[in-house]
């Protein structure tokens, strides 16, 4: 008896050993692909299941932070790349690795599906859009009503002293959602080399900011705790808040909103062009974009996304006229000059 039990452990354990090795043998079959991303975490596990419905061969590593982390990360590993894709970073931060060489020209299956304002202009294009993000103001009315703060309806409205120490932001050397916002107010209202209205502008804002913080959604998210009455965010962020039950209203600023795209592209030098390829084609996808809408309100296919309950139906025709070459081209400029500025009330890490 002892016997035969011992001959059943040991088939059993040569069974188990050979189903890990098959296994280990289907996990080494798949290519892994390196993407660098500033996608929120509750998007990517979607996205990733979406591709990998239509390519289980592809497995994706992420690797993800706020946008100006993830730019300069990739910025500083310029001579020794590792990424092979560039996936849900700012098109304004694209734009400025393709001046420097450092995307691989490839136009996807479904590019004729793109808007040509929301891609690259070449026409095999180093990078393409995947959806618009823009400026939304999150403003808590319980903490509002509290302490007697108005609603903001424009942007200079919150230059005004009763919002004094009520406004967190996020800072634009490590968010492109507070880059898009200081691109934007220097659209409206100046640059002229630090000296401009959009400066200006700042310069008032400053005074009314509690903190700088190193992410877009954080402001938004503070504001919906009542930890300050008004969070300078973005529309997915806002929208997703109230959804929940925040006590918060979303404000739209007169003057225009700032924005960018989060936006696709491949690195130079992959050793996984083939597969990067093959993301590209399905993140450039109708399937993909019907998944970007439900985050977001425009897709780079038009169409596509269904109405988000909390914004409004004319929100594309709000955004400024962002001109993504002066913010690629300047950005080194602009964040040193924001930085010696404003970067008193960043958050520490």
């Amino acid at each position: 008896m002892r016997s035969s039990l011992c001959l059943s452990s040991l088939a059993k354990i040569a069974l188990a050993t050979a189903l890990l090795g098959l296994a280990g043998f289907a996990s080494a079959q798949k290519t892994q692909l390196l993407v660098y991303t500033a996608l929120e975490t509750d998007q990517v596990k979607a996205y990733a299941e979406g591709f990998n419905k239509v390519y289980p061969d592809i497995e994706i590593k992420w690797v993800r932070d706020s946008t100006g982390v993830i730019t300069a990360k990739l910025l500083a590993e310029k001579s020794n790349p590792q990424a092979d894709v560039v996936m849900g970073v700012a098109a304004s931060s694209l734009a400025l690795m393709d001046k420097q060489g450092m995307l691989e020209p490839y136009a996807p299956l479904n590019l004729d599906a793109i808007m040509s304002q929301y891609r690259d202009k070449k026409k095999v294009p180093a990078w393409w859009g995947m959806d618009v993000w823009g400026a939304t103001v999150c403003f808590n009315t319980v903490e509002a009503q509290k302490k007697n703060i108005p609603k903001p309806e424009t942007w200079k409205d919150l230059t005004k002293a009763v919002y004094k120490g009520q406004i967190v932001m996020p800072n634009p050397a490590s968010s492109g959602t507070g880059y898009f916002d200081v691109i934007a107010w220097l659209t409206l209202f100046g640059d002229q080399n630090g000296k401009g209205g959009g400066w200006k502008y700042m310069d008032g804002l400053h005074d009314n900011i509690a903190q700088y913080t190193h992410s877009g959604s954080k402001p938004c998210n503070m504001a919906a705790a009542g930890e300050f009455v008004v969070g300078i965010s973005f529309e997915y962020r806002a929208n997703a808040n109230k959804a929940k039950g925040a006590p918060i209203d979303l404000v739209f600023p007169k003057e225009g909103l700032g924005w960018d795209l989060e936006s696709f592209a491949i690195h130079k030098g992959t050793k996984k062009l083939d597969a990067a390829k093959k993301l590209a084609d399905w993140a450039s996808s109708k399937d993909a974009m019907l998944l970007y809408g439900k985050n977001f309100a425009i897709t780079a296919q038009p169409g596509v996304a269904a109405p988000l309950a909390n914004v409004p139906k004319d929100y594309e025709a709000r955004l400024v006229k962002l001109d993504f070459d002066y913010a690629a081209d300047q950005r080194e400029r602009i964040l040193a000059e924001w930085t010696q500025r404003y970067n008193s009330k960043t958050e520490k890490r």
